[in-house]
């Protein structure tokens, strides 16, 4: 089940050894921080190894990558958290001298204490430059659904909580991130959230089944989920999101995703989804792997180092580079 996909070449006897343990290691943004990560490790004569399991992610099978990557007597790993508290209390008991970071998901709260720093996006604010995104779109609100992760991802409730506070437009006393219901135009109906997303093809299943049973003017996806496969996106949503047009009433669709590729790029060219919001996968592997050196030189390193390099894409036009809200 673990599987080494990118390592940089060895170099001396006092080269180093590391590795990022992704969600699912099949998934585009981690074979995008795997590279990011090794692409760094060799110019310095280092390896940076990208493991985990392939296929739906589930925090047993990450918690078992993470027991075999702690037995590699690697001089450090980051992390993409999957279940904050049932690794805390299962492989994260045995750390013992490996220093361990984490990337594009942290640990909770409660659990923070075990690693040295995160590397990844300011999640808030990620999430509330998707729904400026949107708000371009439908400034006037509509029914929102929202498509993302298992309730146990805090990047993604990070996410949601930014979508939620833009779209309100005031500070709420739960922070924000309480479910919208008629601010500035904006509700979300009580079948959503949808979580799960992580199951490529439950993604897109899902919002097929949302589509076909209910009026909904807008959604976002927190994750690349739905477009994961564009051929099976096109296949399922080509024919439902023409007939909606037709009528007259196709929601607006907005999906954060990595760097998209050529098929990916031909679905907003075609107007099955209106815009994506792409973070920096390599980047993140990039200062990943700077931290996880700095940590294994006995160096000081900041708490956090937030990588706000994302990309708005539209159809027909270049990538546009938005300030931070």
């Amino acid at each position: 089940m673990l599987s080494g996909l990118l390592s940089a070449p060895l170099g001396s006897a006092e080269s180093l050894q590391f590795a990022l343990i992704a969600k699912r290691v099949d998934h585009r943004f981690f074979i995008q921080a795997g590279e990011g990560c090794a692409e760094a490790a060799r110019t310095q004569g280092d390896t940076c190894l990208l493991l985990g399991s392939q296929g739906p992610e589930h925090f047993r099978q990450q918690n078992q990558a993470l027991e075999q990557a702690l037995a590699r007597d690697l001089d450090g790993i980051a992390l993409s958290v999957t279940h904050s508290k049932w690794l805390a209390t299962h492989a994260l008991q045995r750390l013992d001298k490996t220093p361990l970071i984490t990337f594009d998901s942290d640990l909770e709260p409660m659990e923070q204490h075990l690693r040295k720093g995160y590397v990844g996006l300011d999640n808030l604010a990620f999430g509330q430059q998707l729904a400026m995104l949107l708000q371009r779109f439908r400034p006037q609100g509509g029914k929102l659904c929202i498509l993302t992760d298992s309730p146990q991802q805090a990047n993604h409730r990070k996410r949601i909580q930014g979508i939620r506070q833009q779209l309100r437009g005031t500070q709420a006393s739960d922070g924000g991130s309480g479910r919208l219901n008629g601010e500035n135009g904006w509700s979300e109906p009580n079948r959503c959230p949808l979580y799960r997303a992580e199951n490529l093809e439950n993604a897109v299943l899902q919002l097929a089944a949302l589509l076909h049973a209910s009026q909904i003017d807008a959604v976002i996806s927190t994750g690349s989920w739905p477009i994961h496969e564009p051929r099976t996106y096109r296949r399922r949503l080509g024919p439902l999101l023409a007939e909606l047009a037709a009528r007259g009433s196709a929601p607006t669709i907005v999906i954060a995703t990595n760097e998209p590729d050529t098929a990916q790029r031909a679905l907003l060219d075609d107007g099955l989804a209106q815009a994506y919001l792409g973070m920096e996968g390599r980047e993140i592997g990039r200062q990943s792997y700077w931290m996880l050196k700095r940590l294994a030189r006995g160096e000081p390193i900041a708490r956090e180092v937030l990588i706000d390099h994302y990309a708005i894409h539209l159809p027909g036009a270049s990538p546009q580079f938005p300030a931070r809200p």
